[in-house]
């Protein structure tokens, strides 16, 4: 069913699309659960959510000198092309995005001469998920940057998740009052930029 939203004018647009990409290779990962509580608070605020994670992300290495895509690449692609607003988790490897996350997000230079480029005018939620706090703060940051150098709007509230604390139980059924509050923040923040975004393009046309 599609959802509707109400401007301040009251009258009624279309739901925004919220993107969710990234986890792990590992089925139900912590990166892949805190990703999606995200999508599941985003569509509590009312948003249509999809999750890109797992085999969606399992992709050649992106190649700029090449226009031949899997059919995966050409989905991921178009999927992020449709998204009003996007939400990116990753592990940290090494003190930085993973691997995987990252050449998922480089196929977004097939974006590059959209009439909007990249993630130009969409808000971008980041969650980094890390055994330590070092590890999970420079890879917030390093999404970060990636969301700036795609013209992206990062929300406000990133949020990093410390695997090692006590920030959740070891099978992730329940995450603390601290940290499920964060996601819903920063999911919310991404579907009311994105509501923003709609109205502005509903009330051009």
């Amino acid at each position: 069913m599609l959802l509707a939203i109400r401007d301040r004018e009251g009258s009624s647009q279309r739901a925004p699309y919220v993107v969710g990409l990234g986890g792990t290779v590992r089925a139900d990962s912590a990166t892949d659960k805190a990703l999606q509580l995200a999508l599941q608070s985003a569509a509590a605020a009312g948003a249509r959510v999809l999750q890109l994670r797992g085999p969606d992300l399992e992709l050649p290495m992106y190649a700029a000198h090449t226009l031949e895509r899997t059919a995966g690449a050409r989905r991921l692609v178009e999927e992020l092309r449709k998204a009003d607003g996007i939400i990116l988790a990753s592990p940290s490897y090494h003190g930085s995005v993973s691997g995987y996350v990252k050449n998922a997000l480089d196929y977004v230079e097939d974006l590059a001469k959209d009439p909007l480029p990249y993630f130009d005018g969409r808000a971008v939620g980041c969650i980094a998920v890390a055994g330590g706090w070092q590890g999970a703060m420079s890879t917030l940051s390093a999404l970060r940057d990636i969301v700036h150098a795609l013209r992206g709007w990062p929300t406000p509230l990133g949020v990093p998740i410390v695997t090692a604390a006590p920030a959740v139980d070891p099978e992730w059924v329940r995450m603390n009052h601290k940290v499920h509050q964060q996601i819903e923040v920063m999911a919310g923040q991404v579907v009311a930029f994105a509501a923003l975004r709609i109205s502005r393009v509903h009330a051009a046309a």
